[in-house]
């Protein structure tokens, strides 16, 4: 099995005992349910940064918070990839902390393009139910070459992005694919392809979790993950829009 996602890997399902069947195993129902639990924690922290925005107008009073969940989510993600058996606590914390970063910046961008959160917001769960209609359809199947794709496609994502931030050390960065012109919406609509694509990788290693009797508590590990998609997902569909307005 290979995924892009750095939480759900060829990995994340092996060094435990199947317990198919038994009412302490994984299962796909039980991985929505956790999921939604995510949603509605990193909804209400997202709610409370957006409101502080919106009462003080100032984007000086979120920034802090939105750069604390930022760092928090990472630090917990990493320490949740490491202990999988903490995921039933360590996942709820993500949507909370996740939600801090998300409600930070998307009141700063609604108060620039006004309209543009509730337009991301539906893109982002449009998107994810179609893919999930798709996929279990069988009109998409995630093959071994199409995770070989997405997999290749989201590395060089990464590493575009990590020199973007390296060379923003020295003033530099990386010419017209940051920028509102032709080359970098079609830059942002490229990673929102890709970001998309990665649900489909997340919900074959969910089902291949519960196929394989994976420990009730990776439930909350694999909701966890398919969060960490679904907050990439949102934030570039977020950038894409903004590039579209500015034009």
């Amino acid at each position: 099995m290979r995924t892009a996602n750095p939480t759900l890997n060829s990995k994340t399902f092996t060094g435990f005992s199947s317990i198919a069947g038994s009412s302490d195993a994984m299962s796909v129902q039980g991985t929505v349910n956790k999921t939604g639990i995510l949603l509605v924690l990193a909804l209400i922290s997202a709610a409370w940064t957006w409101n502080m925005y919106y009462t003080s107008d100032s984007p000086a009073a979120v920034m802090p918070l939105a750069i604390g969940g930022a760092l928090g989510g990472f630090i917990v993600s990493i320490i949740t990839i490491f202990k999988k058996q903490w995921a039933p606590l360590t996942a709820p914390v993500y949507a909370l902390m996740e939600g801090l970063f998300l409600g930070g910046i998307s009141s700063i961008f609604e108060a620039q393009y006004p309209g543009i959160v509730i337009q991301a917001v539906g893109l982002t769960f449009g998107t994810l139910w179609g893919l999930l209609l798709a996929y279990k359809s069988g009109v998409i199947k995630a093959t071994e070459n199409f995770k070989l794709g997405v997999v290749a496609a989201t590395g060089g994502i990464a590493i575009v992005y990590l020199a973007t931030m390296i060379l923003g050390f020295f003033g530099m960065e990386i010419p017209f694919i940051h920028g509102n012109g032709i080359l970098g919406i079609a830059f942002s609509g490229f990673v929102v392809v890709i970001a998309a694509l990665n649900l489909v990788l997340d919900f074959d290693f969910i089902e291949s979790g519960a196929a394989s009797g994976a420990p009730k508590y990776m439930e909350w590990y694999a909701a966890f993950g398919l969060m960490v998609t679904l907050v990439w997902l949102y934030v570039e569909i977020l950038r894409l829009l903004a590039k579209l307005r500015n034009r």
